[in-house]
């Protein structure tokens, strides 16, 4: 008689415990045990439980392939959320761990593998390669593509979050503190009419921090201005200006006044002390009506200069992009409410792409279709599912809210966005059709707009001190399953994950640049890095943090090897955070959105 030890892990979250009855079989090399209901005296599977078992074979079934678990109604329909399982085998041999981290819902069976990560030609066992392909099967049957919007990245086939599967649905705490924090959200926005400044200050006593302070008593500066390009809530717009574009007709004496003595113009064009903000994807938008009054919007083009002692600040601004008699240029020299009447409006286009396409777009978005492609080619024993299945934990979710609440028809942004409505599809599909691979990539960004040496750009120095940890976290990973390029190539799971994201989620997009097939380790490692990148630290420098980046709930790797590059890239991002701390001390505007421990594991809000 053989006697196997099993310990079974409920989830942690509200309602994952079950009283539903629970059976286990252990599928071994040579055979089967026997179908065994789990049951201990007391209570069984309680939210949080580690409970053990013992489960007899009359003799030795051979190397452990998979472990049955099913789900049996009691009394009641009780879902249950299983972590893992662990099997010691009779003799003490090594104890195996089984990863599960999925729901069971109604008289349900699901199988799970042994926790070591393998790609498809690690696996020789007929069952194993079975249970794969019948996984796949499984998931793109529940996970399907669809186009929410002609020119946009593809997205999931869910019309609510409602539609979703369980297993990417937010757990109940998490549902919870999304809408009490939604309806919070709602009173501020519909609420009675604000009438000056200090109305803000009362609506938003409740999120008062430095930050917002600071913002309250400096607004109106040009320096804060200047500063907001570069560290606030869209840095990514700002590029260098070598030459004044032909439809900003600034001349020298124009701007004079802001430059300091003995130079110009042109000479601070040579010296790369000029700067841009070029809205011109903001033409011609149309524009929302709300409560029976149209909204306006601008285009603006707003020049900046690098002061020697003012820092970055705005010297000229035109809120459209056709040249004329009736466009003026505003200058700091101008009435000190038509200045700053100009910096708003530039502002107030700032928003629109802020929200629109840094925030949606490049991230939500983008990292929805990586999310997709994941689920329904990867197995979840494959390495690079693994790897991202942390950066992809409820994105599916809050992207179909966003859709819903936010962009619908009659969502948030249609009730108090300029660019509500129409104009949000049209700004988005302009976005969608210039985004490249290229821009998604920090080292290649900076250099492409201008700006490496831009100074006190806390977001570009940042986000370079994170994506090398993050390059070098996944080149490490990427080694350790993969051993060479032709592994890489003749990897059929991934090559079929690549062409889902390039010719599925990202179709309609002949320039963005991203290959259909993998060649090497190098290509590999550089998209999963800017998938985690952009599910973590570009979210964050646009949104606010939830879980730190680095913090796996989950442990979906078992190997040693796995978890030591997880452990040093836990190190690496402790000593990146020491970094920032030490460079934000004594600064009365501290920049923090990249601190680690502030960097969401993923796309959750």
């Amino acid at each position: 008689m053989a006697v196997y030890t099993v310990t079974v892990a409920t989830g942690k979250s509200e309602y994952s415990g079950t009283n539903n009855y629970i059976f286990v079989t252990l599928v071994g090399e040579e055979r089967e045990s026997e179908r065994t209901l789990l049951d201990n005296p007391g209570l069984d599977f309680c939210r949080g439980a580690v409970d053990q078992y013992k489960v007899t074979s009359p003799s030795h079934l051979g190397s452990l392939l998979l472990v049955r678990l099913e789900k049996q109604r009691y009394w009641l329909e009780d879902n249950w959320f299983c972590r893992y399982v662990t099997v010691e085998p009779p003799g003490g041999d090594k104890v195996l761990t089984f990863p599960c981290y999925r729901w069971l819902i109604g008289d349900v069976k699901v199988e799970i593998r042994e926790g070591t990560a393998k790609t498809l030609s690690d696996d020789s066992v007929p069952q194993l390669l079975a249970h794969r392909k019948m996984e796949l099967q499984e998931r793109q049957a529940a996970y399907r593509w669809v186009t929410w919007s002609p020119g946009m990245p593809r997205c999931i086939d869910a019309e609510t979050e409602a539609d979703l599967p369980q297993d990417v649905r937010f757990d109940n705490e998490k549902r919870s503190d999304f809408e009490h924090s939604l309806h919070y959200k709602l009173a501020i926005s519909f609420g009675k009419s604000w009438s000056d400044l200090d109305d803000f200050k009362r609506i938003f006593w409740k999120l008062r921090s430095p930050i917002a302070e600071y913002c309250m008593e400096h607004w109106k500066e040009d320096g804060f201005f200047g500063y907001q390009c570069m560290n606030g809530s869209n840095p990514r717009m700002i590029q260098r200006c070598k030459k004044l574009p032909e439809n900003f007709p600034v001349v020298p004496d124009m701007v004079q006044s802001s430059m300091t003595p003995r130079t110009n113009l042109d000479k601070e064009l040579k010296a790369g002390n000029i700067y841009l903000l070029d809205y011109a994807i903001m033409d011609g938008v149309p524009t929302n009506t709300i409560r029976g009054k149209p909204q306006y919007i601008a285009a603006p083009l707003c020049l900046l200069y690098q002061h020697p002692d003012d820092g970055l600040i705005p010297i000229a601004i035109q809120l459209e992009q056709t040249r004329g008699l009736d466009t003026p240029i505003f200058l700091p020299k101008d009435p000190p409410l038509a200045w700053l009447l100009a910096k708003m409006w530039v502002r107030h286009s700032e928003f629109q792409v802020f929200q629109l396409l840094s925030h949606l777009l490049r991230t939500h978005l983008v990292i929805e279709v990586f999310c997709v492609a994941t689920l329904r080619q990867l197995p979840a024993v494959h390495p690079i599912y693994k790897l991202l299945a942390p950066h992809l934990r409820y994105t599916l979710e809050i992207n179909c809210r966003g859709r819903t609440q936010l962009l619908s028809p009659n969502g948030i942004f249609k009730r108090v966005v300029s660019t509500g409505g129409e104009g949000l599809v049209v700004l988005a599909q302009r976005e969608y059709k210039v985004l490249t691979y290229r821009s998604l990539q920090p080292p290649i960004d900076f250099p492409d707009r201008g700006v490496s040496q831009l100074p006190n750009y806390f977001y570009r120095e940042h986000s370079l001190l994170l994506w090398e940890a993050i390059l070098s976290f996944v080149t490490g990973m990427v080694g350790l399953y993969y051993q060479s390029d032709h592994d890489v190539q003749e990897d059929l799971e991934l090559q079929a994950w690549i062409r889902d994201i390039s010719q599925e989620g990202f179709t309609e997009l002949p320039n963005f640049g991203l290959p259909s097939k993998l060649g090497t380790r190098e290509e590999l490692s550089t998209l999963l890095s800017v998938a985690i990148f952009s599910s973590t630290a570009q979210h964050a420098a646009t949104n606010n943090g939830q879980i730190p980046l680095g913090q796996y709930a989950e442990e979906h790797f078992t190997e040693g090897r796995a978890q030591e590059l997880i452990d040093r890239f836990t190190a690496e991002l402790k000593e990146i955070e020491k970094h920032i701390a030490s460079q934000n001390e004594g600064l009365e505007l501290q920049y923090l959105f990249l601190l680690p421990s502030r960097i969401e594991n993923s796309i959750t809000i």
